[in-house]
């Protein structure tokens, strides 16, 4: 049975926080690959008040068992009060892309 892949993606305010957490997802072994891609420019309500900010995006491939841990350590690690953090379930991948991520991933 092959395992159920995941995305997750957070921002961050910063490339240098965005960068320490894909650094720290991967080195933990709950995510395989994270990418950090930006600047990009988001718009939001916070306060009462629309928001317009450069942040930076992560993406982390994971298994569907590591979510819960994965979503610690971000919430955890992150600068801010509160990070977005989405999972998306992958419906289709390369079989040997899921394989990797398992592998590197095991026993987390």
């Amino acid at each position: 049975m092959k395992s159920k892949l995941l995305v997750i993606f957070t921002t961050c305010g910063s490339k240098e926080d965005a960068d320490k957490l894909a650094r720290l997802l991967v080195e933990k072994r709950l995510a395989a690959c994270a990418q950090v891609s930006g600047p990009i420019t988001s718009f939001y309500w916070w306060e009462d008040k629309l928001q317009e900010d450069t942040e930076w995006q992560v993406k982390f491939k994971v298994l569907a068992s590591n979510y819960e841990k994965a979503e610690c350590l971000i919430k955890e690690n992150h600068p801010y009060d509160l990070p977005q953090i989405i999972a998306l379930p992958v419906e289709r991948a390369l079989s040997e892309f899921i394989n990797w991520v398992a592998k590197e991933t095991q026993g987390n």
